[in-house]
């Protein structure tokens, strides 16, 4: 699944027990639609990302970033602290495009995958037709 949105916070990274790093980050996506009524309706949908290939990634995730993931989505479910269910939506980030908009947006950047490899991460100026 692919999804395009704007970073909402900048990213942190996470150290687990077992010395696996986790980058986690949360995004937006705004979404507008005219309803039976002819109403124009704004709708935002907030997703947990996280992204295990690399923590080199964090620096280029700020706060107003656009970008472009893929991976796979799933559900939470839980009970807040004030006894009312709650429901979010995760995603398991497997590959991050940048759009640029966010703090570190001036150019690219080669991330270490942590396997040996490079993995080319461009950031570029977000495009005029953006919705959001």
């Amino acid at each position: 699944m692919n999804i395009t949105g704007r970073v909402t916070k900048d990213a942190k990274v996470s150290t687990l027990s077992d010395s696996r790093q986790v980058v986690n980050f949360s995004v937006a996506i705004n979404e507008s639609y005219k309803n039976k009524k002819g109403d124009r309706v704004e709708q935002t949908t907030f997703f947990e990302c996280a992204y295990w290939i690399s923590p080199r990634v964090a620096e280029w995730l700020t706060k107003g970033t656009v970008v472009e993931l893929t991976g796979m989505v799933s559900a939470r479910a839980w009970t807040g602290n004030d006894g009312e269910p709650r429901a979010g939506l995760n995603f398991n980030t497997s590959n991050i495009k940048l759009h640029g908009g966010g703090k570190k947006s001036e150019g690219a950047q080669a991330v270490k995958t942590g396997q040996g490899e490079d993995k080319k991460v461009t950031a570029k100026e977000p495009e005029d037709d953006i919705p959001f």
